[in-house]
């Protein structure tokens, strides 16, 4: 499939049936799988065969649609996990252990904030934060002797802000470690980063993937171009004996293309068990067949509203990349060429109680802690999920009381104006 566009891709890739064989993707719900002799199932455990023994670690159903994703990515393997959050973990903690060090954008995801900067932090694996918009010299500074890897994502949840894709990863390549972007937002319809120089890209699968709010999933897409031997030293994991496998060194067993994605399977898949049902592996892939056809509608969408809210006296701030007046502008004409995404973030006059009355007087976008849905949905974060900061406490994490993230679904654009349009009043 690799010189197939992009639409192709999205429909066809990962699962080609053969003669007889059934033409949708199967769902192959059993947690094992029968062999005929130990022999058979021994040369799985001992990684020296290619097959599936315990679901926990891999399943065919999953494995197609990783194929796909990983097909959309221009990527050489991949990995469905349970969620976004289980892939941005796996994808660092496979190259990271006590003691190693990650320089990541400071414009993230909440969780994944919270991911690296405490949860990690307990397992003895620091991080420096830098801004997205930090210089080169400012970006070489936070890079250590045992830093492991560099993380960020395309377009930032909820900041909306757009990575410099190519500016991380040459700090990543000239410390010899490898970029690992989230690229759920623009998915790889409006953005491919390991054209870029990312060396592996992340999902939450849940959002625009999957699109209709339906299954909770992720996945990690490795490019297979990062030579993890080249400063063996940086990733013992990947450069020194497995003694779990009879002493294994995936990136001599495994290659540039297979070791990163082999070592997150059959190590951590197999003591954590983060793995994505079949079920909703299956509802996943019939996302992916329509990305293609619903993001430039997510994307049209997002553009109207933005630039209806950036003409509307009672909102002070619009936050879209395609707005010509937005900070990013210029970077998403680079990386973003089609459009970033649907989500639009900005801020109501009148603070925390101007955006409570604003919110309840919603008739058609719905309140919700979600993204990326077919169906709008609307956030303000100090009525919700961040209620109990006060106004100056939202104002010093850069998350304004009166500020409101609205994700545009596939309605009329006509429709999502109109009731933004009488909340506001």
């Amino acid at each position: 499939m690799k010189n197939y566009s992009t639409e192709t891709k999205c429909v066809q890739a990962g699962y080609r049936p053969t003669n007889g064989e059934p033409r949708q993707v199967p769902i192959i719900q059993s947690t094992t799988f029968k062999y005929d002799t130990s022999e058979d199932m021994g040369k799985l455990f001992d990684l020296e065969a290619s097959g599936y023994f315990y679901t926990r670690l891999q399943n065919p159903t999953n494995d197609y649609v990783a194929a796909k994703i990983a097909a959309l990515e221009g990527g050489a393997a991949g990995m469905l996990t349970s969620s976004g959050q289980a892939a941005n973990f796996f994808s660092l903690f496979n190259i990271c252990e006590t003691g190693s060090h990650i320089v990541s954008s400071s414009s993230i995801y909440g969780g994944t904030f919270n991911l690296i900067s405490v949860t990690m932090k307990k397992m003895g694996i620091d991080a420096t934060f830098v801004s997205p918009d930090c210089t080169e010299e400012e970006l070489n500074a936070a890079f250590r002797e045992n830093t492991r890897a560099v993380f960020g994502e395309t377009i930032a949840n909820p900041a909306l802000t757009v990575l410099d894709i190519e500016k991380f990863a040459k700090a990543a390549h000239a410390h010899g470690v490898p970029l690992i972007v989230d690229n759920t937002f623009p998915t790889p319809v409006n953005c491919r980063p390991i054209e870029w120089g990312a060396d592996i890209v992340t999902h939450s699968t849940t959002k625009y993937m999957d699109g209709h709010g339906t299954a909770v999933g992720g996945a990690i897409v490795d490019s297979g171009k990062f030579d993890w031997m080249a400063e063996k030293d940086k990733f013992p994991g990947l450069t020194t004996p497995d003694d779990s496998y009879h002493g294994i060194v995936y990136a001599e067993k495994f290659g540039l293309e297979g070791a990163f994605i082999t070592k997150a399977t059959s190590q951590l898949m197999r003591d954590l068990g983060s793995i994505q049902s079949p079920q909703n592996a299956f509802y996943l892939n019939l996302g992916l067949e329509s990305l293609h056809v619903r993001m430039p509608r997510h994307v049209e969408n997002g553009q109207a509203v933005a630039e209806f809210l950036s003409a509307h006296p009672k909102v002070s701030k619009v936050s879209f990349s395609g707005l010509k007046t937005d900070p990013y502008y210029e970077l998403a004409q680079k990386y973003l060429p089609k459009g970033g995404c649907g989500v639009v973030s900005f801020e109501v006059e009148g603070g925390r109680k101007a955006a409570e009355a604003f919110m309840g007087r919603l008739k058609l976008c719905a309140i919700e802690t979600h993204v990326a849905d077919a169906r709008s949905c609307c956030l303000n974060p100090a009525t919700s999920t961040h209620r109990q900061m006060t106004d100056e406490q939202l104002a010093a994490a850069g998350i304004p009381a009166g500020l409101i993230r609205i994700s545009c679904g596939l309605e009329a654009k006509e429709d999502l104006i109109a009731d933004l349009a009488q909340a506001l009043g």
